[in-house]
């Protein structure tokens, strides 16, 4: 019975601060675009042909 007057603080300073983590990225914009990632990901931008051996292929 001990055992749960540490575990029980311990889990809610834990969730405060996943709580607290999870304010910050929101005052931080980091949900603010997220497909533009995901395009940026699978968009093959390559705008300079890739050099040619020297024998042709």
């Amino acid at each position: 019975m001990n055992i749960l007057l540490i575990l029980i603080p311990l889990a809610l300073a834990l969730g405060g601060l996943g709580l607290a983590a999870f304010l910050w990225s929101l005052s931080n914009r980091q949900y603010e675009d997220l497909d533009g990632a995901a395009w940026r990901a699978l968009m093959d931008d390559d705008t300079t042909p890739r050099p040619r051996s020297e024998d042709g292929r």
